[in-house]
């Protein structure tokens, strides 16, 4: 019979690694929103509303704890940025640098666009 080993960590770390692709990730997932928490509750008596509270009743008023419990219920999630996408936009961004822009009509066609100011004298 399999019994599972009680841990101190409640959602065990297993389960929080299902959620996510690494640990890596968990750690930059968790850290984030504890931070998200962290500021919610020093905010709260200055009104602002700006940060998201907590999404899950703990038990725990730890921010690190309340992040891990959301990312366990799946409140806290994610998203990988696509690398072609971020290899455009950083094109772009150099092109607004240099003063012309860079299209992508199609995969593998580049269409430049120089822009030309002119000054009245």
């Amino acid at each position: 019979m399999a019994q599972t080993q009680t841990t101190l960590m409640d959602p065990p770390i297993e389960d929080l690694l299902d959620k996510v692709d690494s640990k890596f990730t968990l750690v930059a997932l968790a850290s984030r929103r504890a931070r998200q928490v962290n500021s919610y509750y020093n905010s709260l008596g200055e009104g602002l509303g700006v940060v998201v509270p907590p999404q899950v009743a703990s038990a725990s008023g730890k921010p690190l704890s309340i992040a891990f419990e959301e990312v366990s219920a799946g409140k806290a999630t994610y998203t990988r940025p696509d690398p072609e996408e971020i290899a455009l936009a950083e094109a772009a961004a150099l092109a607004l640098l240099e003063g012309s822009s860079v299209l992508e009509d199609e995969p593998g066609e580049t269409v430049e666009i120089t822009e030309t100011v002119e000054t009245a004298e």
